[in-house]
């Protein structure tokens, strides 16, 4: 029998002999004589707002029981009481734009939409939408939202890893601009990200992750991007932060010019996976990821290798 605990209302429930009392306070189950309670998790929402401006959505969110929403795919799974929900999407912010320079993706676009965004996923290799099509399936990529992904600074965030690797910026209404490397290492605020953007420099990329299962969340992500900036490795899902170590220079020349043996890959990697710090959580132990983190930095490495002699032949 199950009972849910309310006010003096009773209610027939889910099956025809079990008496069922509603509450959003907790669940009475009773099995073989035994009560036990089970405590109810449920995102409550007391007004919502459609904003007309960013300024608005910015004086609303400044107050400690207002939130911004976007595909509100974790929001809803919370536990939480909003005071007020502010919406942004009828602000334009669900485009990206292209220029000669670079490309601004605005905080509402989906990771459906940056999947499917076929300049960005030339210019990035393919490593874009490598990093977003093991997320879930399409219909949770169809909400998904970059502007979530990007400002949570999730340590499971295959977004977050990817992005990195590039040449990437924040922009925030009252923040400004600035290099999304420092915007991750910042405690979070109620300033709003406007948008991501990301500069054409000429370079390659691979993504490379590892998950239990197709649609789980990564045991381990890597991303390895060379450019004029030099090169760099980004190891995310540690399971923390996602987190950037340069290639040294002349490493990055020998990987530029193809001359990097096998062995030479090896070591290297090896070298770049002990700068990494990882921990343990239910998907991995510190010691598998520490030895995985140097297998898919070596795979990550010769990828990027035959990328450059790719280029070359072509």
């Amino acid at each position: 029998m199950v009972q849910i605990l309310t006010d003096d209302r009773f209610y027939s429930g889910w099956k025809r002999n079990s008496p069922v009392r509603r509450t959003g306070i907790c669940v009475r189950s009773t099995v073989n004589g035994e009560s036990r309670k089970r405590g109810i998790k449920m995102l409550k929402i007391k007004e919502y707002v459609k904003a007309e401006s960013l300024e608005q959505a910015y004086e609303l969110n400044q107050k400690r029981g207002n939130r911004l929403i976007g595909g509100m795919l974790w929001m809803k799974m919370s536990n939480v009481q909003i005071q007020t929900a502010i919406d942004l999407s009828g602000l334009g912010l669900d485009k990206i734009e292209e220029n000669g320079e670079e490309f601004k993706i605005g905080c509402m676009v989906t990771l459906r939409q940056l999947e499917l965004h076929v300049p960005l996923g030339k210019f990035s290799h393919g490593m874009i939408k490598e990093c977003v099509r093991h997320i879930a399936g399409v219909q949770f990529r169809n909400l998904a939202t970059i502007g979530g992904s990007i400002f949570g600074r999730f340590g499971f965030s295959d977004v977050l890893t990817a992005f990195l690797a590039l040449d990437s910026y924040v922009e925030l209404y009252r923040g400004g601009v600035m290099p999304l490397r420092e915007f991750a290492e910042l405690k979070r605020d109620r300033d709003i990200l406007v948008r991501i953007i990301v500069k054409k420099m000429p370079g390659r990329q691979v993504y490379l992750s590892h998950r239990n299962a197709k649609t789980d969340f990564p045991v381990l992500a890597v991303a390895v991007s060379s450019d004029s900036r030099g090169a760099r490795v980004v190891v995310g899902a540690r399971p923390a932060k996602a987190l950037c170590v340069e290639i040294p220079q002349k490493w990055k020349e020998m990987l530029d010019a193809s001359r990097c043996q096998y062995t030479d890959i090896q070591t290297l990697a090896r070298t770049l996976a002990e700068q990494i710090p990882v921990g343990s959580n239910m998907r991995a132990g510190a010691r598998y990821r520490s030895h995985l983190a140097g297998v898919l930095i070596q795979r990550g490495l010769s990828k990027l290798q035959k990328e450059e002699e790719r280029q070359d032949a072509d």
